[in-house]
């Protein structure tokens, strides 16, 4: 039996996706902690690895990545239907970026990074390739994969599958060699989404596709979700206003529709899913002209020529090519604080944005010198899954936001990193547009948490 090797590092970070890599470049850049990073894949980037090929960040590149480091450079669209909008980035773009990454880490001589490792629990970890075990014995746990999300090509369908049926995950649309005479996507998420935007975009005629959609989804407007602080303080106001006067959570929904910051496919039905990514005005009317849509409940069955729900069976073409993008995606873990005995689980800290969450807890991590304090000043926002929940996530993460605030030091580092939705650059801050969505958003802001909260608590 092989020894053991001693790693001899301040932190262990499991997970080399994008909270991991946040989290430890904030750590490694205002402190002088040592850090190892385990990762089961051969490369930093998560999900991105294994992601479909077509697949585009939903926000603004500004919004990912680290703190130290600008995806994108902040760069906007020059031509095609988002033309003005911030750049997204591709999935090789972003992988290229932590690759870059993890290479100004590591030129710090305090970042060990370990591909195709498998963590074993403790402070050990195992390599896949060489069943070397290490371990690093004085190190403190940090749990990036907390919030690692499922993807399509890693996650099984969730439904029974036939011998003679044909069913690929999202991934294998890019190898199809004949067109088949029906695309059937399982999925209502933004991996669906992308798949029919996709296929329309490749002259895939709206009738060959047959789309099921157990739930109807809200998404946010890409256009108002922006690194523009007049845009983006403006969409706050707007939500904070419209809060105030809400009777429900649907009720918010439409009038938040009606401002132009939610959309949804089909405005003939109230959608009961609000995980709320990005999308812009174009790919929702690309989806609308799929018209073949099942709203049946969750697949159960895949047979040549049928689907089998739990009520009904529907016919579809015996060549028909089922597409899994049917994965959860975000996961619903309990809400625990980010700092705890066994490991440090970064987070969101406010509504969304992740990797801001992460890069602020890494930096919280270097600055503050006890547990109970890093918890108090950065306090952990949900992932929304329904319009209640996502009222939820409002109330929580403007308590998170608020926590923050009060902290002269984070404000002010957060206003250095474009991961921070709310940042104001110096040279925007005297900016007449922006003044006014900050005016505007300091006046709604008591009342609309305050409608918000009543609301979240009667659901």
């Amino acid at each position: 039996m092989r020894p053991t090797v001693d790693v001899d590092v301040d932190y262990l970070i499991v997970g080399a996706g994008a909270m991991g890599m946040a989290f430890a470049d904030s750590l490694v850049r205002n402190s002088d902690a040592t850090v190892a990073i385990v990762d089961r894949l051969h490369a930093p980037g998560g999900h991105w690895i294994d992601a479909y090929q077509f697949v585009r960040l939903h926000q603004a590149s500004a919004f990912y990545g680290v703190a130290s480091t600008q995806l994108g450079g902040g760069q906007r669209q020059a031509s095609g239907p988002e033309a003005g909008l911030h750049e997204r980035a591709t999935a090789p773009e972003i992988c290229l970026y932590y690759a870059d990454v993890l290479a100004q880490l590591a030129a710090t001589e305090r970042a060990t990074f370990f591909p195709r490792c498998e963590y074993t629990g403790g402070t050990e970890f195992r390599s896949l390739l060489s069943g070397r075990r290490h371990t690093a014995r004085r190190a403190r746990i940090v749990d990036a994969t907390y919030l690692a999300p499922t993807i399509p090509s890693s996650t099984p369908p969730s439904f029974a599958v036939d011998d003679e049926a044909r069913v690929i995950p999202v991934n294998d649309l890019v190898r199809l060699e004949e067109p088949p005479d029906q695309f059937v996507i399982v999925g209502a998420g933004k991996t669906a989404t992308d798949a029919c935007i996709w296929l329309l975009q490749n002259g895939v005629d709206p009738d060959a596709i047959c789309w099921i959609r157990a739930r109807d989804p809200w998404l946010l407007n890409r256009a108002v979700v922006q690194p523009d602080p007049a845009i983006f303080l403006g969409m706050a106001a707007d939500i904070m206003e419209a809060a105030s006067e809400a009777l429900s959570a649907d009720d918010l929904f439409r009038r938040l529709e009606d401002l132009g910051i939610m959309l949804r496919i089909d405005r003939a039905v109230t959608p009961t899913m609000a995980k709320a990514p990005t999308i812009a005005q174009w790919e929702i009317d690309l989806l609308a002209s799929i018209t073949n849509v099942l709203r049946l409940g969750h697949l159960r069955a895949v047979a040549t020529g049928r689907l089998r729900f739990e009520d009904a069976d529907v016919r579809i073409h015996r060549k028909a090519v089922v597409v899994h993008c049917a994965a959860s995606g975000l996961r619903y873990p309990p809400l625990v604080p980010i700092w705890q005995v066994d490991a440090i689980r970064p987070r969101p800290v406010r509504v969304g944005f992740p990797c801001f969450g992460a890069a602020l807890a890494g930096y919280v991590e270097a600055t503050r010198s006890d547990d109970e304090t890093r918890n108090d000043v950065c306090r952990p926002s949900p992932y929304s899954d329904t319009p209640a929940d996502w009222l939820t996530m409002q109330v929580i993460g403007g308590d998170a936001s608020l926590a923050m605030s009060r902290q002269a030091d984070l404000k002010a580092w957060s206003n250095t990193t474009s991961l921070n939705p709310a940042r104001v650059p110096p040279d925007r801050a005297a900016d007449p547009a922006v003044l006014d969505a900050a005016a505007r958003l300091r006046e709604a802001i008591a009342p609309g948490r305050e409608r918000l909260a009543a609301l979240a608590a009667a659901r």
